[in-house]
């Protein structure tokens, strides 16, 4: 049965239809900048996330407030590794700066 469905030419991936979709209404900055922030547990770890009291993007700049002192030196030291998983997981123009406050 799945063999006699054949690609025309004319289908679309649902992640491309989707990304084409957000394209044209101008939200996939705001959709990346949310999933992003949804995403922070996972690509930072659960330490952080725990000690992470407020996350928030203004004109691609993550602004992270922590809890923990010795966790935002940690953060400042290892923000360039932190910016390039993020350049990986959501491409390089996303983000461009970590601000720890």
């Amino acid at each position: 049965m799945a063999s006699d469905l054949k690609n025309d030419g004319n289908t679309t991936h649902i992640g491309q239809a989707i990304q084409k979709l957000l394209q044209s209404y101008h939200i996939k900055s705001k959709f990346d900048e949310a999933n992003l922030i949804a995403s922070w547990e996972r690509l930072v770890g659960k330490v952080l996330a725990k000690h992470t009291k407020k996350l928030h993007i203004r004109n691609k700049v993550l602004f992270v407030e922590l809890d923990s002192p010795s966790l935002k030196n940690d953060l400042v030291f290892h923000k360039t590794r932190i910016l390039e998983i993020f350049r990986n997981e959501f491409g390089a123009d996303l983000i461009t700066d970590i601000i720890v406050m």
